[in-house]
């Protein structure tokens, strides 16, 4: 196997055991968001949490969808780490 053919398949293999366990998708009411750089603060926030893989934060609908890996972090941790940025959450719902 040449080289570029190995670091595919080291790169595949190491991509798909970042998810091994399983990604979850968490949905958050969050409160507190009255601007529009409050859904940009709690994207960062989420972000900073390890296993988090992606936050999409709406402010019209004042949800955020978050996916995760749940062999690096919890729901609790997620609404934890939106209520240390100012902005207080609550898990709507858990994929």
């Amino acid at each position: 196997m040449n080289k570029s053919r190995a670091f595919v398949l080291a790169a595949i293999l190491a991509a798909s055991s970042a998810f091994a366990g399983g990604s979850r998708t968490a949905t958050l009411d969050v409160t507190n968001m009255d601007c529009a750089v409050c859904p940009i603060t709690v994207r960062k926030a989420l972000e900073k949490v390890p296993g988090v893989g992606s936050a999409k934060v709406d402010l019209k609908t004042h949800r955020a969808v978050v996916a995760f890996d749940p062999s690096k972090t919890t729901p609790e941790m997620l609404t934890k780490a939106t209520t240390d940025a100012g902005f207080p959450s609550s898990i709507k719902q858990l994929q």
